[in-house]
């Protein structure tokens, strides 16, 4: 751990916390309200600020020209720690604040991990999370490596806004192309360069041509693609926009569909300027006749979070134990989730609303203790929502002269007809409205409230097993605060019982939290008995029971100790729901804690359309792999659906080992609200840290060919990425927020989902066949079991893209599919393809349910029929180039026999068998 631990020796960003809502809008061409925060952990140094706001007006030029005189960047919010001091120029943030941040400026992940990347996890098209530039970066003190950073900053806002991706591929940085030569991955193909292998001991560098690799016929694993220093080329900025010359995206006419590259990977061979012109942003403007006005910035100071409670305590809180159950979850949030430092108040409502608390500073556990004895004890009258948000707006006035930045945490069960009155002043105001639903009568006007003040909105039933309301005043901790101060969920559980009185299990504490761990029970009709011992067998004692509450807590002083700790909870009722919630903080602050953010990839969704479920697993911003990952959505009616998230790049989960686990759902079994919780843990060599470089990153500049010669940069520091570091035993839940789903049919559904797109389709040459692999997907999306593979190929890759089901198909009378995630295995001849001089064949498959619903064609792969040419070296070409020229032309003559053979047989075994083969038209 000593390298992880070096390296991130301050705090990072809780950045996905619910569903990334970007405020950034586009008005009359200009891109407005983009947010770039400076992480707490970032040593204070103005010149970051004035350095941002250069990269930023570079960037607005840079970007006007490459949209062809449509966008730019009109105003931008630049947040400032708390940490840093204060200066006049610095306003008070409204709704800006980490969690929403389109670009944050952070520490490295590693050493030497300075490359700029954009977290980018789902599909073509579809918007990026955020952006990290490192300081040094941002200071200019990494422009040899990455390029210019206006320049860079439009190449990354490409993969944030437009969902496209880079044009290199470091797993494939070289190609076999229909030249019969070995060619990088790059876009447009008319860059020019040379490959080499440049290393240096020392003072001392030798330089020499690429050896082939005898396994995969391409370059050895050093080579590297050095440009000219002068291009001619004006595309592409997806892959080097540090090219001088370079000043457009790739477009239909210059894009490179033979390279390995992701944006060819992942859009479907598209050019990165036909996905960028089918965005919303392209289609609504025109070009503009004159120039853009610089950007416009606004320098905000992160201050001291100020939040009021608005609670609901109207007639029908009565009802299932509602406001019993919101005094317990308002309790855990005043008792444990709140920071310290924070302002807060209290506001109760049924048809008029009363101040139960002004703004108190919680400074120790004696202000915490004064709101909990303010919290309501009897529910009575109507609903007057307004009215309550009105009074918390009255409350924070008294201590700050504006409301910017504040926070109203409103609980509510009941619709109010009036709520609406109030949305545009609540829009106005400058404060965030976090919104709690409990029951199914909860108002929709007040999630209206949520979303334009960029607040949070969860939604809990009326089963209290569930523990939804302490899981969404639990989530509610500070969208400014340093990740070190968050109140992190370790555990989560309820339990009905009734023949057996017992709830028995283990909470794992690992050395990454400890700090505060707080641990609470809920009861529904009596007092269990209540035992937890600690991993060295010591019984805890001195639980504070709150009989009234019917919940006991009990505050583990110092650091928790590391291990399993043990609970067994006896129920003295008949039925009876217990529930236990245990929280922590981090231990060290400059030791980054285990995390797990949740998200759906919507808020509203509307029957057949599928949903996707994300949650992230991060030590910092380093994923973690191998966790075992759980889903739960629960319908307002209570009903609860269990999946398993899967990190395998297939089906919903668009990267494999990317620290995101994924899935499809797709069980609706009604209308209505439903919530999210996710379950991630993590046993002894499961787990692993992954010390990959993240995907989606600026390209690193080796260096330039100058008059002949290669003047290189420093290498990058040289990190085992194929190390991972096996982690100690974890346990974390969190919420992902409440979504909304409408036109749901009665039950049972229609099977009207198809099995997903394989997107893993790997093809290799063997003897006298290829062989295929990939994960099998399901007959509804990633569940279940496909009926049938139709396997096609084809000499030409657009016509087997365009024209799947007019391309050869081949015998898959032995292929039996198998249980979804699983992985397939197939081995074929090529047939009989038409057109001549083919250099590659090229292979897609379709699936195919039992319902006859047939997936999307898969990604492409390829095969190449011949060995590639290694790039020729004048001064080389004898003696340090590893291929022996006599040789290669004899693997090409044995290739080329080999493949007739095969071809010919696959002509005859095609004229026998094509009576029983499978039709060519599609489903």
């Amino acid at each position: 751990m000593g390298l992880f631990r070096d390296s991130i020796f301050l705090v990072v960003l809780y950045l996905m916390h619910g569903s990334n809502s970007s405020f950034v809008k586009l008005n009359n061409n200009g891109y407005e309200d983009i947010i770039i925060a400076i992480d707490p952990g970032v040593p204070e140094d103005e010149k970051i600020i004035d350095q941002i706001k250069d990269m930023v007006t570079t960037a607005s030029t840079y970007l006007f020209e490459a949209t062809e005189k449509r966008l730019f960047f009109k105003n931008v919010s630049i947040l400032i720690p708390e940490s840093w001091k204060e200066n006049p120029q610095y306003k008070r943030p409204k709704h800006e604040n980490y969690k929403h941040a389109d670009v944050i400026v952070a520490l490295p992940t590693l050493p030497g991990r300075d490359e700029p990347y954009t977290r980018q996890f789902t599909e073509c098209e579809e918007k990026g999370e955020y952006i990290h530039f490192t300081p040094d970066f941002v200071l200019g003190k990494k422009q040899n490596e990455y390029g210019p950073s206006g320049r860079l900053f439009v190449h990354e806002w490409a993969h944030l806004r437009w969902g496209v991706f880079d044009e290199y591929n470091e797993d494939q940085p070289f190609y076999s192309s229909k030249s019969k030569k070995i060619e990088a991955t790059r876009c447009s193909s008319g860059i020019s360069g040379i490959n080499r292998v440049h290393k240096c001991q020392g003072d001392s560098c030798v330089t020499r041509t690429c050896r082939t690799n005898s396994t995969t016929k391409l370059y050895e694993k050093d080579c590297q693609f050095f440009l000219h220093n002068v291009q001619t080329e004006t595309a592409s900025i997806m892959f080097m926009q540090s090219i001088d010359s370079v000043f457009e995206f790739c477009n239909e006419k210059n894009h490179n569909r033979e390279a390995p590259s992701l944006q060819n990977i992942k859009c479907n061979f598209r050019s990165t300027w036909e996905v960028i012109s089918n965005s919303e942003d392209l289609k609504n403007t025109i070009p503009m006749e004159a120039p853009p006005p610089p950007p416009a910035f606004s320098l905000l100071r992160i201050s001291q979070r100020t939040v009021c409670l608005v609670l609901d305590k109207s007639g029908s809180m009565s009802v299932s134990d509602r406001l019993n159950r919101m005094n317990q979850a308002a309790k855990h949030f005043l008792l444990q989730t709140v920071e310290n430092g924070s302002w807060v108040g209290m506001v109760h409502f049924d048809s008029i609303a009363s101040v139960k608390n002004e703004l108190i500073q919680i400074i120790s556990s004696k202000e915490r203790n004064q709101l909990l004895e303010r919290l309501p004890t009897k529910a009575q009258g109507g609903t007057s929502i307004c009215s309550g948000i009105r009074s918390a707006f009255q409350v924070i006035r008294k201590l700050y002269s504006q409301l910017d930045g504040s926070e109203i945490v409103l609980l509510t069960d009941g619709e109010d007809n009036t709520a609406k009155s109030c949305i545009e002043e609540v829009k106005q105001s400058g404060a965030i409205v976090h919104f709690i639903a409990l029951g199914e009568s909860a108002d929709q006007a007040v999630i209206e409230m949520s979303n334009v003040t960029g607040g949070s909105h969860y939604y809990a039933s009326d089963e209290a097993q569930n523990n939804g309301l302490i899981d969404a005043f639990g989530s509610l901790t500070s969208g400014n605060a340093d990740l070190s101060q968050k109140s992190l969920q370790l555990e989560s559980r309820g339990l009905t019982l009734s023949s057996n009185p017992w709830m028995n299990d283990t909470v794992i504490i690992d050395s990454t939290v400890g700090k505060d761990t707080f641990f609470l029970i809920t009861w529904s009709r009596q007092p269990p008995a209540i035992s937890l011992w600690d991993p060295s067998g010591t019984i805890m004692r001195n639980f504070t029971v709150d009989t009234v509450s019917k919940m006991a807590y009990l505050s583990i002083p110092g650091t928790a100790k590391v291990g399993i700790w043990t609970y067994n909870l006896q129920a003295k009722a008949n039925p009876e729901t217990l529930t236990i919630t245990v929280t922590s903080r981090a231990a060290n602050s400059s030791v980054p804690p285990i995390t797990v953010n949740a998200k759906m990839n919507k808020d509203t969704n509307s029957f057949p359309s599928p949903m996707i479920i994300y949650a992230e697993v991060l030590q910092g911003y380093v994923p973690l792999l191998g966790a075992n990952v759980t889903a739960f959505i629960e319908s307002q009616s209570g009903n609860t659906e269990v999946l398993e998230l899967l990190d395998n790049g297939a089906g919903a989960d668009s990267f494999k080992n990317d620290g995101v686990y994924s899935r499809y759902f797709t069980a609706y079994t009604e209308n209505g609200r439903y919530s999210l919780k996710v379950r991630a843990h993590g046993g002894t060599n499961s787990v692993t840290r992954s010390l990959r470089r993240p995907l989606n990153k600026a390209a690193y500049i080796p260096g330039w060919v100058v008059d002949g010669k290669i003047e290189a940069n420093p290498p990058r520091p040289e990190i085992d990425e194929d190390t991972q570091t096996t982690l100690e035993n974890f346990s974390r839940t969190a919420s992902g927020g409440a979504f909304v789903v409408s036109q749901v049919p009665g039950l049972p559904l229609p099977d009207l989902y198809p099995p997903s797109q394989i997107t893993d389709l790997d093809a290799l040459p063997g003897e006298d066949e290829i062989v295929l692999t990939w994960t099998a997907p399901g007959d509804d999306f990633d569940v279940g079991q496909v009926q049938q593979y139709i396997i096609r190929i084809s000499g030409n890759i657009l016509d087997l893209r365009d024209n799947f089901d007019d391309a050869l198909q081949i015998n898959t009378t032995g292929l039996s599919p198998k249980e979804a995630n699983s992985r397939e295995t197939f081995a074929f001849q090529p047939g009989n393809i038409s057109e001549e001089n083919i250099t590659h064949i090229f292979v897609a498959i379709q699936s195919i349910d039992k319902s006859n619903l047939a997936s999307e064609v898969s990604n492409i792969a390829q095969v190449a029929l011949f060995i590639p040419q290694a790039d020729p070296s004048p001064d080389e070409n004898h003696h340090n180039s590893g291929i022996n020229i006599v040789a290669l032309v004899l693997s090409v003559a044995v290739v080329v026999v080999v493949v007739g053979v095969i071809l010919g047989a696959a002509i005859c075994m095609s004229k026998k068998k094509k009576s029983s083969s499978r039709p060519r038209t599609g489903f």
